[in-house]
């Protein structure tokens, strides 16, 4: 059995896809205006119509102030370990500190082959992964005279740099058990998204993350546990986890901190919800899971239930366990 996990303050954000016809800068000018913490950018460079991730994640920290940008997560069969470092470093550094890095190994491979990059089997893919964890730190690293030669990467140079302005975290996108041991061992965090980690796995995730990390001598509460909310907020009845009123994601988000241990959150449905997501539901599930994790010393206030969603006659309650 793991030891508890320290509570980690609830960070919210957005997940957004890099459609080249979609208002990209004004959607993520509106989540910094919004009060957001985060954005993550998806990578997918060999679809058609998308906008390059790391171009798109530069352009939104010039025109934002204070949100948190970082590709969620980088394709890296298509991204030089290297050049990444050296990108995200940069756009640290030009922003006062606002980057971070979400990592995968390539969702599809067929597309990673058709647009250049190599097709690994899994176990070569988290080989890369790991080494390129390696190799990116190295060169955040005040070290001279730098070398690396992995079996899927090789790098010398003689001097690191530039160096970040604080301590970015490497956190990987990953969802099989092999995957969450890898960044149970190196990672400083871990991003799933809802429709592959659903709630029913998630707790086998979020063990196998934390024996991994006690196995190689960490903490397990030094790893970032990163949800990305892929459902529709709507007015109407509850269709499923993730799909339905406000009231229903309250209950849901404050079930997945509370029960589930879930520290960060970026909202992955439709953009024009953003509002209702970042001034209803955050600052709803943010008080709500103060008042949880207070215990019954706050008082009468924590003897009212929890807002619950009404799902359909024959539906499954939108309670963590209730993904299909």
């Amino acid at each position: 059995m793991t030891p508890p996990r320290p509570r980690r303050p609830l960070r919210f954000g957005l997940s957004l896809t890099p459609d080249a016809s979609a208002p990209l800068l004004r959607t993520a000018q509106e989540a910094d205006r919004c009060g957001l913490d985060l954005l993550g950018i998806r990578d997918r460079p060999y679809r058609r119509d998308t906008a390059d991730a790391l171009a798109l994640m530069a352009a939104v920290l010039a025109g934002t102030s204070r949100i948190r940008v970082l590709p969620a997560v980088a394709c890296l069969p298509l991204r030089q370990p290297a050049a990444l470092a050296k990108a995200i470093a940069t756009m640290d550094r030009l922003s006062g500190g606002r980057a971070e890095l979400g990592l995968g190994a390539g969702m599809e491979p067929g597309g990673v082959e058709a647009y250049g990059g190599p097709r690994l089997d899994g176990a070569a893919s988290r080989r890369a992964l790991e080494e390129a964890v390696q190799l990116i730190r190295l060169h955040w690293s005040d070290q001279n005279g730098l070398r690396f030669a992995g079996e899927h990467y090789r790098f010398a140079a003689a001097q690191a740099g530039p160096a970040p302005a604080h301590q970015i975290g490497i956190w990987l996108g990953v969802t099989g058990p092999r995957g969450l041991d890898l960044a149970g061992r190196v990672a400083d965090g871990w991003i799933a998204p809802s429709s592959l980690v659903p709630p029913k796995r998630l707790a086998d995730g979020q063990r196998r993350l934390d024996e991994a990390a006690l196995r190689a001598g960490r903490e397990p509460g030094e790893i970032r546990r990163v949800y990305v909310l892929e459902g529709d907020v709507d007015g109407r009845e509850s269709r499923g986890f993730l799909h339905g009123p406000p009231r229903q994601w309250i209950y849901e988000l404050t079930e997945l901190a509370v029960g589930h241990g879930v520290d960060s959150f970026l909202y992955g449905g439709d953009p024009g919800q953003l509002q209702v997501f970042a001034m209803e539901i955050v600052p709803a599930v943010r008080e709500q899971v103060t008042r949880e994790r207070a215990g019954p010393a706050q008082g009468p206030a924590q003897a009212e239930p929890r807002p619950e969603a009404q799902p359909r006659a024959g539906q499954p309650s939108p309670h963590g366990t209730s993904v299909p």
